[in-house]
């Protein structure tokens, strides 16, 4: 993958914004800070502020990961993606910085103002991970990746086009409930699609795989 500064800058700026509120907002915090909320967005539980730093690392750390990951990727399918695997970075790189800017901004504020507006953005997030299922190639690092996806091209299509849908349908479901229901009812509703986001299509690719046996048999 030939490494385009311009293409790259976007995105460098984009991961290292948490770390830069951080740096704005470092001196004014206490060395105690809200490190968990509960259901109702109470403070449950005080850390360090040196804790933070973390919330800062992780979006850069993604942001090199999704770098190298077409480099060391033994099929070189992610590079025959062009600029469909640029969306992919830049689209993951915006939804990991907005989320710690956001966690970010609440511990400096001391007050998670309302919980669901991270339910809302991960489910923003499956929705537009969902529109680029079709797209993404057989690859080990990106997809619904089971032994039977990765082991024919036709189911791991078949199951990203089942995906895709299901994917879109979830997120859209989580993004409505967090702006219409209590916390702790949307908390659950998350938690149920997510479980399902991730069980079904492994099932369906299962699925799949024992239809096309009982044909060959």
């Amino acid at each position: 993958m030939k490494f385009d500064l311009k293409k790259e800058i976007p995105l460098m700026l984009l991961s290292i914004l948490p770390a830069a509120l951080l740096a704005y907002v470092w001196i004014s915090l206490p060395d105690q800070v809200p490190m968990h909320w509960d259901l109702n967005g109470n403070v449950d539980r005080y850390g360090n502020k040196s804790e933070m730093l973390l919330f800062a690392l992780i979006p850069i750390f993604v942001y090199f990961l999704l770098l190298i990951i077409p480099v060391i990727d033994p099929k070189k399918r992610l590079n025959s993606m062009g600029s469909k695997f640029y969306s992919l970075r830049l689209i993951t790189t915006v939804f990991i910085s907005l989320l710690f800017l956001f966690i970010i901004y609440s511990v400096k504020e001391q007050s998670l103002s309302n919980p669901n507006y991270i339910f809302a953005i991960i489910g923003a997030f499956f929705m537009i991970l969902g529109n680029y299922f079709t797209t993404i190639k057989p690859n080990y690092f990106m997809g619904i990746r089971t032994p039977w996806t990765l082991e024919s091209e036709i189911i791991w299509k078949s199951t990203h086009r089942m995906a895709a849908k299901l994917w879109i349908l979830g997120g859209l479901i989580i993004v409505i409930t967090s702006f219409i229901l209590p916390n702790n009812v949307a908390q659950t509703v998350f938690l149920g699609i997510t479980i399902l986001l991730v069980v079904i299509p492994i099932l369906f690719s299962y699925q799949q795989y024992r239809k096309g046996l009982q044909k060959v048999q």
